[in-house]
């Protein structure tokens, strides 16, 4: 969420940014916000000025009493019960105001960083970085879908029979595969310094609209209603509600957090052949890592978390690209976003399999997420997440770019994990 203060201080700059997002009405959305917030800050003034002379009124009153002047004192105490009245019907103003500017803050998404170029899809995304070689499989490779079928390490039917669509069933050898990767990339992780944790799976609707997923993507959230609970779309949304409401001190950065978590989203209007097997998924296993820092190293840790990640797949040896999100295709919660994805070969496309994000003071102004500078003054902290990694097109890209005649070789790196290096 956006601070007023920027936004007064900052106009232009918004509506250029907002401009870049493609975001419909930003002017008036925006005088809206500014104008809500001249009447509730004219409404706290006013409100101010009447508790300050009821206090007043309240000590004369007092004092009336003591030396017997009682009609005095009467006619004051009508006074305030006038003055009562006011700051009642100021106070109703306020809250009224209040959750207006609130309100209309949410609709708002982030100001894009600066090299974020304008666009409107993710046709215009840039492609900034590719590294990798796309091998060359025989006449006969096959889409993971059906590779998973040959060898059955995956059962997409099983898991529609006990779930629905969208659940599969990891089986033996795929299974092992699975836990593999969640360790090597936790591993990873934890050498690159960061700190794993094991989080809730399901949150309170305070913490997801902490991370920006409420009220922008209820439809995209299973929701537990009896309890108010959301199956968590993101590692992300519990790890950083960690910090919710925190205090912290400027010696404390950077706090680098990693976590496994099953993630479950919806996918609601999600359709068609770019959809099978692993491709898009209700379920899905993911690493997670979440950076919160000082702002005037936000950008330089964002750098850190992409060169990680190309780290991570530089090892596995499979073909990516990385891709400076624009405007119409950024989140709304982010500044900045990359995008890994790597090749399918089989299927002859780009896999999305990681973004990482910079929000700068987005989610911490939601979550309240304050440190203390050298001043002593709090200020709002810088918060970053990326995937590190997601799993169900990892393991597609694996299954397909490593196949061969013989069976699909397991990338080395992971041979220790699995304790195997074919799977026939």
């Amino acid at each position: 969420m956006l601070q007023v203060q920027f936004i007064r201080e900052n106009k232009e700059i918004v509506l250029n940014g907002l401009t870049k997002r493609n975001f419909v009405n930003a002017k008036t959305i925006i005088e809206n916000v500014l104008n809500t917030d001249e009447n509730r800050r004219a409404t706290q003034t006013s409100l101010d000025a009447i508790l300050a002379e009821s206090n007043k009124l309240s000590k004369e009153i007092g004092g009336f009493f003591k030396s017997g002047e009682l009609q005095k004192a009467n006619l004051l105490k009508e006074k305030t019960v006038q003055l009562k009245e006011q700051s009642k019907q100021l106070s109703e103003k306020l809250n009224e105001l209040s959750e207006s500017l609130q309100t209309l803050l949410y609709q708002i998404p982030n100001v894009p960083h600066k090299s974020v170029k304008a666009g409107t899809s993710e046709e215009d995304n840039e492609n900034i970085f590719s590294e990798g070689t796309i091998p060359v499989l025989g006449e006969n490779a096959l889409p993971h879908w059906e590779l998973a079928k040959k060898y059955d390490i995956i059962d997409f039917e099983l898991g529609t029979k006990i779930t629905g669509a969208g659940f599969p069933v990891y089986k033996g050898k795929g299974a092992k595969l699975q836990r593999a990767l969640i360790n090597y990339f936790l591993d990873k992780n934890i050498e690159a310094g960061y700190k794993e944790f094991q989080v809730p799976h399901l949150v309170n609707a305070e913490s997801a609209t902490a991370t920006g997923q409420l009220p922008d993507k209820e439809g995209q959230m299973y929701h537990a209603s009896e309890d108010d609970l959301y199956l968590i779309p993101t590692g992300e949304v519990p790890i950083t509600n960690m910090f919710r409401g925190d205090l912290i001190q400027e010696s404390d950065f950077p706090i680098c957090c990693t976590g496994y978590t099953p993630c479950f989203r919806r996918e609601a209007g999600s359709y068609g052949a770019h959809v099978r097997g692993l491709n898009r998924l209700h379920q899905f296993d993911k690493v997670e890592i979440v950076r919160i820092e000082h702002p005037k190293n936000s950008y330089n840790a964002l750098d850190g978390m992409v060169e990680h990640i190309k780290g991570i797949l530089r090892e596995l040896k499979l073909p990516y690209r990385v891709l400076r999100l624009c405007g119409g295709d950024t989140g709304f919660t982010a500044a900045l976003t990359f995008d890994f994805e790597l090749f399918s070969t089989a299927q002859g496309r780009w896999l999305e399999i990681s973004s990482a994000s910079n929000f700068e003071t987005f989610q911490a102004n939601r979550l309240k997420l304050r440190f203390k500078n050298k001043e002593g003054k709090s200020e709002l902290a810088h918060t970053l997440n990326g995937s590190s990694l997601a799993l169900p097109r990892v393991l597609a890209g694996i299954l397909e770019n490593y196949q061969t005649a013989e069976g699909i070789k397991i990338p080395e790196v992971l041979v220790p994990y699995c304790g195997f290096d074919f799977i026939t």
